[in-house]
C-alpha cells in the first residue's frame, strides 16, 4: 500500500449524511446479497456536530469473513481497494486510494462484538453532546500529535472508546 495521506480534521459538512446514503444505495446494489446486518454511517462524520476527517465510515454486517471474501470483486468495481488491515476482525476497504480517502468500508460480522461496538459509540456520540465534545478535543489533540501517523491517531483514541462503551 502507498503511504497514508495525512490526518487532517474538517469542521461538520452537512452534506455527510447524504454522501452516506449515495454510497450505501450504490452498496446495496453491489453487495446487497451478502450483508445482513445492514449498511451503516458510522465514524465522526455520522455525529452531526462533530469535526472528522473528511471520510465517510460504513459499516456493513455480514454472516462471516470468508463468506463475504465474495464482496470484494463487487467492491473494486465500485472503487474500493482492499487492504488487510485487523484481518480476523473485518475486511477493510478505502476509496479511491490511501493518499486521496473519500471513503472507508468495514466487513464485520454482524454477531462480533466490534460490530455491535461501532454502533454504540455512533449512538453514544449522537446521544450526549457533552461525549461528543470530549472526543472531538480528543481527536483535534491527536491529530496535532500524529498528523502523519494513522496508526497511532487511531490507537490513541482507543481508552476513550473503551470508557465510553464500558457502561453498556
Amino acid at each position: 500500500m502507498p503511504p497514508d495521506e495525512p490526518i487532517r480534521l474538517s469542521p461538520y459538512d452537512p452534506a455527510w449524511p447524504a454522501r452516506f446514503e449515495e454510497e450505501r444505495a450504490a452498496l446495496a446494489e453491489a453487495i446487497g446479497e451478502w450483508t445482513v446486518g445492514g449498511i451503516h454511517h458510522v465514524g465522526s462524520t455520522a455525529v452531526p456536530g462533530l469535526k472528522a476527517k473528511p471520510i465517510i465510515d460504513i459499516l456493513v454486517g455480514v454472516r462471516d469473513l470468508e463468506e463475504s471474501q465474495e464482496c470484494f470483486e463487487p467492491l473494486a468495481r465500485l472503487g474500493y481497494l482492499y487492504a488487510p488491515y485487523l484481518p480476523d476482525e473485518m475486511h477493510w476497504f478505502c476509496k479511491p486510494h490511501p493518499s486521496r480517502r473519500t471513503h472507508h468500508l468495514h466487513l464485520v460480522p454482524a454477531g462480533a462484538r466490534r460490530y455491535a461496538d461501532e454502533l454504540a459509540f455512533r449512538d453514544r456520540l449522537r446521544a450526549d453532546p457533552r461525549i461528543a465534545a470530549d472526543y472531538g478535543a480528543l481527536k483535534r489533540m491527536l491529530a496535532e500529535r500524529f498528523a502523519q501517523d494513522r496508526e497511532s491517531y487511531t490507537a490513541a483514541k482507543s481508552d476513550f472508546i473503551r470508557r465510553v462503551l464500558d457502561p453498556l
